[in-house]
């Protein structure tokens, strides 16, 4: 049975039934993953079809990204991009370096722009909410967004901007070396997975990162959510199958 805590996570949700948590699922056997072995974990190449707006930029400097320190240094002197001109300050991610869930989301809001850490507005309580559902605080897993300076107006990110980016998310998906993968949105989940399937579609099955072997689930934003609340029944039964990935 769910705990009084939790029971009163999903209230905070909207969500006032639920089922319980089934202590374990198998992974698909498509989907192996094998923790010990190093993980060369690849972007895919693809990104979403988002208007691309031509701007001068100044060419991606090849640093090697072996460790923490060095890939936290890259991101803060990029300027590959024209989001470095308007973002208050970079939004590298946040939270516990071997983390078994990794969260990936679109890009920083206002907040995040601010305060340089992911998901800390409506949407990120919301978040915190969803997590503490399935027993998981915020410092067990890893956030973070396929873009890491704030689009101007909430924009979706330009495919040269996901592609400047690129390079930090495949080096902390390296250093991480997560269980799994939650991808949060549309952005996210056709960045990750090279798609352009909705998001509708792609919740309903498990999927794998491209050139590895680390399974991603793909959930609706929880600024979706908000905006809709009839669908965070779905999003549940999404962290329900996350929980069960993560005991597997």
């Amino acid at each position: 049975m769910l705990s009084d805590r939790q029971q009163h996570c999903l209230k905070g949700i909207g969500i006032r039934r639920c089922e319980v948590l089934p202590l374990a699922i198998a992974v698909p056997e498509s989907e192996p993953r094998v923790k010990a072995n190093p993980v060369i974990a690849k972007v895919a190449e693809a990104a979403p079809p988002t208007p691309e707006k031509p701007a001068l930029r100044k060419p991606v400097i090849d640093v090697p990204l072996e460790n923490w320190d060095a890939i936290m240094r890259s991101i803060q002197q990029c300027e590959a991009c024209e989001l470095v001109q308007n973002c208050t300050q970079k939004v590298p991610g946040i939270g516990n370096q071997q983390a078994d869930l990794m969260i990936v989301g679109e890009g920083p809001g206002h907040d995040e722009d601010i305060r340089g850490e992911p998901f800390v507005g409506r949407s990120g309580q919301l978040l915190d909410k969803m997590l503490e559902a399935i027993g998981i605080s915020r410092s067990q897993v890893f956030i973070t967004n396929i873009v890491k300076c704030r689009p101007p107006n909430n924009r979706d990110p330009h495919v040269d901007e996901v592609a400047s980016c690129r390079r930090y998310l495949q080096a902390q998906i390296e250093q991480i070396k997560p269980k799994v993968i939650l991808s949060v949105g549309r952005v996210s989940a056709h960045s990750l997975l090279g798609t352009t399937e909705p998001v509708g579609r792609l919740i309903t099955s498990l999927h794998q990162l491209p050139g590895s072997d680390i399974p991603v689930k793909v959930t609706y934003h929880p600024a979706y959510l908000l905006r809709t609340p009839t669908a965070k029944a779905i999003a549940w039964q999404d962290m329900k199958t996350v929980f069960r990935m993560l005991q597997a």
